[in-house]
């Protein structure tokens, strides 16, 4: 086991910069969430079993607007299918893990974690390091988030006009850290400027649903993008 520690450990420092950039996303939600009128029970609960910062921001925002349950579970659904590329792209390296190694990764799966994991995956040679590297990372992202929703539940509780202060804009910081290092890749740029486009275009739609098409014709793009690029069409393979 203690040959193990040396990639699970190295997963949570190579992290660090994204363990920063969660911090004050996380307590920003949970401040927005008790500004919600949403219990501390139930924020934190968001955190411990969701574990999806933005679907939870947005289902805090249609939660406090009165939204009707189906579409709160079909909008965090579908801005959640980004999910689905990641896995995709990851699958080559979590074929070969066992089942209960394979649900535990797919739980702890963000934005974040893909980011560190998938480059160090692309120079790993040992794959079962690779596992324990990536679930260094995953339990790091994991133990930060929830730990800075508590703070956040604490701070909401007990500092009014906390979520009034512009942490959020750490969110847009943080995401623009994890996709600009991959828009070299076509088939992530196109789902970026097509779920910008339509995310612009649809603004105005009532119950954030600018965002949930937005974010389905992203992944939609996306996908056709990568699945072009599988079949070696010159025009759809990765630029230099």
């Amino acid at each position: 086991m203690s040959q193990r520690f040396p990639p699970l450990l190295a997963g949570a420092r190579d992290s660090l910069p994204m363990l920063v950039g969660a911090a004050p996303f996380g307590v920003i939600f949970g401040t927005l969430a008790i500004a919600s009128g949403i219990p501390a029970w139930a924020t934190l609960a968001l955190s411990a079993l969701v574990f999806a910062g933005s679907s939870q921001f947005i289902a805090v925002s249609l939660i406090s607007s009165g939204t009707a349950l189906p579409v709160i579970w079909l909008t965090t659904f579908v801005v959640n299918l980004r999910h689905a590329l990641y896995s995709a792209t990851l699958l080559p390296y979590a074929r070969h893990l066992p089942a209960r190694w394979r649900w535990s990764l797919a739980f702890w799966l963000t934005d974040e974690t893909f980011a560190v994991v998938e480059h160090q995956l692309r120079q790993q040679d040992n794959e079962f390091d690779g596992a324990w590297y990536w679930l260094g990372s995953s339990l790091a992202m994991y133990g930060n988030w929830q730990l800075w929703t508590i703070i956040g539940v604490l701070l909401g509780q007990s500092v009014p006009g906390l979520a009034d202060l512009g942490l959020d804009f750490a969110m847009v910081a943080t995401f623009a850290a994890i996709v600009a290092p991959q828009l070299k890749k076509r088939p992530v740029l196109v789902a970026a400027l097509l779920a910008g486009v339509v995310a612009l275009l649809a603004r105005e739609l009532p119950f954030k649903l600018g965002l949930m098409l937005a974010a389905l014709a992203g992944v939609a793009g996306g996908v056709l993008a990568e699945r072009l690029a599988a079949t070696g069409k010159p025009e759809m393979k990765e630029m230099a």
